[in-house]
């Protein structure tokens, strides 16, 4: 279906017209500079590219007031210290003769590509607008922001589309105010915004910024406020926040279309933000993203200032958009302690209203009143995934933007990030391997199964030399019969093709009786071939192979396993059930192709025993993996005389 890429050479009209220190920052290159990068890479032309389109007073009116769409109008006939002096009387604004239709432009940008994505012309898209929206309010502009463009474009998905759950994720480093307040009573919309906070000392400097406001009337839990409180997060603490506290609640809400407030002054080396992660983590949120409502993600420029940060961010977004691999994360996947205090006061704060939260305070180990210990160990980032999955053998298959306060010398730092080198010397070590020439290549053997398979989903043909295909073969007696032999040397040139960076990834059918063995030579093809870690998962009750080290090059899980157990940090299975239809590797295929995976629909609550067995394991690991290291504090778990006080610290007796 394609990625849309909406935007207009007008909205670089409105700049600055006088001094100002404060909104210098937002200038016209900010949207140059982001379209030449996407050209530079080939990434604009592989993008349907739609031309913004002004939004009509009717569409700004879902949001605004009369009032103020009027007062904004009259802008294009103001001179300019008319402007400056208007522009005074808002925070952080400026006004410029082109502002009106810039902003319309912006709005309008939002709601073409709603109107695309939800129409079925396209799965996804950005919006590479400005003026930004997300501090935008009903009748005043703020922080850069004049028309609120996400929340327009929400609006419209509900009145034009009838949509009833709409997903907004903003990321940029601000509290976007606008939307929560827009939104903070209606249970249809959930806001999530990460924002620099620093205890309510930066901008927009709200005490509803903080991570105990979550709402009013029918509307409580669908705010979700996660304030950092120091500078310098980095990659590891953006995925802990999605992995421990947005998707919980996203997978729960099950949203028929998610929009982003993109603001990439979350990048390193923007001055607004002073934060840590790297242009490649935006991809692996927005792979995370794609996982919901179907894969309709509607993405829309907020932020960012530090124009090769933005340039690069806003690339890595619309690649993972259009269903490249995320490069490799840099950096160890390790929040830090200010990081993971915020995520559990959250947590917190949000566990009163949303059941899947609510399960992991349920069934397991006491939660104890202290913050989690570090740990010796860091996250795991396997160069190979290896996903076995027996299929049942059948006749017919085998299977901003703001007023930022000067920082104090000293200020609050994140204690895991080290002093970061220069953001453009980590630029320029971004991980741009070329991709692939093959995407993605299914390797069967006759008779085999007949798959629906994308027309660029390559039938592979090829197959590894016959003796070494019995060297490997050799120690495992299933592995004896032709059929198995000949499924083995498919995979065994399979796998050289993916370790060999020709192929990106595969699908290859094995005999039922064979797989346990097959997936052991794989593991030790893989390791011989120079593969630092792979991680193998197992669906079914599949034999863990015999002779698997626990060195931590192997990340063995086994997904519907006889019970729940954890032989060691690195070999782990659970009980689980699991669904392995014949259609699984179809849906594989497209999956792994780029495509968004089907939706899971309305959340069910997992039994008292599945939750049990899971939790059992969480408490196993917990200690040595540190991104597990989150833990659900609410008060009615709590020992006698504990609390959690609004910022996220112990007090009390149980400190």
């Amino acid at each position: 279906m394609g990625t849309a890429l909406v935007y207009h050479e007008d909205m670089t009209a409105t700049r600055l017209l006088w001094d100002d220190p404060e909104c210098e920052i937002e200038r016209p290159e900010r949207l140059t500079a982001a379209l030449d990068r996407l050209r530079q890479r080939g990434l604009e032309q592989r993008c349907l590219r739609l031309s913004a389109r002004e939004a009509s007073k009717e569409e700004l009116g879902l949001v605004h007031s009369p009032e103020y769409v009027s007062l904004v109008r009259k802008t294009q006939v103001l001179g300019e210290e008319e402007l400056q002096a208007l522009s005074g009387q808002f925070d952080a604004i400026y006004f410029h003769p082109s502002t009106f239709h810039c902003a319309r432009l912006a709005a309008g940008a939002g709601l073409q590509l709603v109107d695309a994505v939800l129409t079925g012309a396209v799965q996804n898209g950005l919006a590479l607008v400005r003026p930004p929206g997300h501090h935008s309010q009903r009748a005043a502009a703020n922080g850069f922001c004049v028309f609120n463009n996400v929340a327009i474009a929400a609006a419209h998905a509900k009145q034009k589309h009838g949509l009833h759950r709409i997903l907004i994720v903003d990321w940029d480093v601000h509290h976007g105010q606008g939307i929560q307040y827009l939104f903070e009573d209606d249970p249809s919309v959930l806001y999530f915004s990460w924002h620099r906070y620093e205890h309510g000392r930066f901008w927009p400097f709200l005490r509803e910024s903080d991570a105990d406001a979550v709402g009013r009337g029918q509307g409580l839990g669908f705010t979700v406020n996660l304030p950092w409180n120091q500078v310098g997060m980095g990659n590891a603490d953006y995925v802990a926040a999605f992995l421990h506290l947005l998707l919980p609640l996203a997978f729960e809400f099950d949203p028929e279309l998610v929009l982003v407030s993109a603001g990439f002054d979350s990048a390193i080396g923007d001055p607004e933000g002073q934060m840590q992660a790297t242009p490649e983590c935006f991809a692996h949120l927005t792979h995370l993203l794609q996982v919901l409502a179907g894969g309709r993600v509607c993405a829309m420029l907020e932020g960012g200032y530090h124009l090769e940060s933005l340039a690069e961010s806003v690339c890595m977004t619309v690649q993972t958009l259009l269903g490249d691999p995320a490069p490799p994360l840099s950096g160890l996947m390790v929040p830090c302690q200010s990081a993971l205090e915020s995520i559990q006061s959250a947590r917190a704060a949000q566990a009163p209203y949303w059941k899947s939260l609510q399960l992991q305070g349920q069934c397991g180990q006491v939660l104890g009143c202290r913050i989690p210990p570090q740990a010796p160990c860091s996250g795991y980032d396997s160069e190979l995934s290896l996903d076995v999955t027996p299929v049942p053998t059948s006749p017919s298959t085998h299977s901003p933007e703001g007023r930022p306060p000067p920082l104090l010398p000293g200020g609050p730092m994140c204690k895991a990030a080290a002093p970061a080198p220069a953001p453009s010397s980590l630029l320029d070590q971004l991980c741009l391997c070329p991709a692939p020439s093959v995407r993605t290549t299914v390797a069967l053997t006759a008779p085999d199964i007949t798959l629906v398979l994308p027309p660029d989903v390559i039938q592979q043909e090829g197959s590894a030399l016959r003796e070494e295909t019995e060297a490997w073969a050799r120690p495992h007696e299933s592995l004896a019969r032709e059929e198995a032999l000949t499924a083995l040397g498919k995979l065994l040139y399979l796998l050289d093709g993916m370790l060999d960076g020709q192929v990106n990834s595969g699908i290859a059918a094995t005999p039922a009786s064979a797989a346990a063995a097959t997936l052991d030579v794989a593991i030790q093809r893989g390791l011989s071939h120079g593969a630092q870690r792979l991680l193998c998962v197992a669906l079914g009750q599949l034999d863990r192979p015999p002779d698997l080290a626990h060195d931590g090059r192997t990340l063995w899980l086994n997904i519907g396993g006889k019970e729940a157990a954890a032989l060691s940090m690195f070999h782990v299975a659970t009980p689980l059930p699991v669904d392995s239809t014949p259609q699984l590797a179809g849906i594989l295929a497209r999956v792994l192709r780029g495509e968004a995976p089907p939706s899971l629909g309305p959340s069910s609550v997992a039994s008292p025993e599945d939750v049990q067995a899971l939790m059992y394991l969480r408490g196993q690991l917990e200690p040595q993996w540190k991104m597990l290291q989150v833990r659900l504090i609410a008060e009615a778990w709590l020992c006698p005389g504990a609390r959690l006080c609004h910022r996220g610290r112990w007090g009390g007796q149980g400190k």
